[in-house]
């Protein structure tokens, strides 16, 4: 790494009046140590060159200002650098400021920084307060995200995942799922957005974090927000249904083309289930699920399922729908408290149920090699080869 020496006269040349090529000459240097952990932890110790990358973002070279933001990435993946990023470079107030630019060239890869930020929730609690602080706030967040075309320079898919980050916080949530600011029914069509798997699967991980409030899923499974449809459509598919079991399902799910097609996506299938079973853990969720004719349209998705774990979720949310309700005073699923051992026990079983699923998916995988298996011709000698 540079000496302290070295460090000070690189530093020197990291300032907007420095000659364009020699602060695009060190701002390169800079950006090629953030492609190593042992040059983003030597960064670490340095917060002059990070705060010299963030004044850089403002530089008139398109180039250098690339840099300084991909330098910043690498920076953001670092969950050690965090802290240093947030407290000592300030790295927020510019980020915020320039996402609601709505001309802003790099505003995608400042969805990528405050994505990579916020993944932990110590951190994430303090982008959270100076998003408050900088009066953006999660309503500007969501507002911004659900107007397609804000930024005519960026897509800005990356505020999905943000959004899911944030409500692992209950201030995020209950901000969300306030019944008199209709915020959360504006995110639910992206459950089905074609344009972009990150914009998607954000919208699904963040109305799963949101089903953790379990006081709110009647309100959630009630006319006034009605997200059962929105869950279940992109696990349903096209195979024909009972007229008793159509006439159940929520109208949108009703006698669905033959050219339905499921969410391509399984790490999206798999929280639209999680999302699903949350909803179940309470008496009346579960009344509502079960009036709403869900297991049809789980029992076929689990037809056509393919991936283990994906599958094993579904089976979980399958034997609720199908079970006998819980013991009085067992009703709420989320506040019943599981002795110590009964949860290790459980633990267990669950990783033998998946180790036995593992084998057999292997097992099966060898048998389809083995069919597949021909003569290959002999290679030691190929014909026109010299030795």
């Amino acid at each position: 790494m540079l000496s302290d020496s070295e460090a000070k006269e690189l530093l020197s040349f990291l300032h907007l009046d420095t000659r364009a090529d020699v602060r695009g000459q060190a701002t390169e240097y800079i950006l090629g140590l953030t492609g190593t952990r042992d040059g983003c932890r030597y960064l670490q110790t340095q917060p002059g060159f990070l705060k010299a990358l963030i004044t850089l973002t403002a530089d008139s070279s398109i180039a250098i200002v690339k840099d300084c933001y991909h330098a910043l990435i690498n920076l953001s993946a670092d969950e050690t650098l965090h802290e240093t990023l947030i407290k000592e470079a300030d790295i927020l107030p510019m980020l915020f400021r320039n996402l609601l630019d709505p001309e802003y060239v790099f505003a995608d890869r400042i969805c990528t920084i405050l994505t990579n930020l916020t993944r932990h929730e110590r951190t994430c609690r303090e982008v959270f307060r100076v998003m408050q602080e900088q009066d953006v706030g999660l309503a500007k967040v969501v507002e911004i995200f659900c107007i397609e075309g804000f930024n005519k320079k960026a897509l800005l898919h990356y505020l999905g995942p943000l959004l899911s980050n944030l409500t692992q916080l209950p201030e995020s949530r209950h901000f969300l799922l306030d019944k008199e600011r209709c915020v959360v029914q504006r995110l639910l069509p992206f459950t089905q957005y074609e344009g972009s798997v990150t914009r998607r699967g954000g919208v699904v991980g963040t109305l799963r974090n949101c089903c953790f409030d379990y006081m709110y899923h009647e309100w959630l499974l009630s006319d006034a927000v009605d997200i059962l449809p929105f869950l279940l459509l992109p696990l349903a598919g096209p195979e024909e249904l009972s007229e008793e079991e159509n006439e159940g399902l929520p109208v949108d799910l009703q006698y669905l083309p033959e050219d339905k097609t499921r969410e391509e996506d399984p790490d999206i299938r798999k929280m639209l289930i999680e999302t699903l079973l949350l909803l179940t853990a309470t008496k009346v969720g579960r009344q509502i699920m079960k009036e709403k004719n869900v297991y049809p349209i789980m029992r076929e998705f689990h037809k056509w399922e393919k991936e283990p774990q994906v599958i094993a979720s579904c089976e979980k949310l399958v034997q609720v729908l199908i079970g006998d309700e819980p013991e009085a005073g067992m009703e709420n699923l989320m506040e019943v408290e599981i002795p110590q051992d009964v949860e290790q026990q459980l633990k267990d079983l669950d990783t033998k149920e998946q180790e036995q699923v593992e084998k057999e998916t292997l097992l099966l995988l060898r048998q389809e090699a083995e069919k597949e298996v021909v003569e290959q011709p002999n290679m030691q000698n190929p014909e026109g080869l010299e030795r």
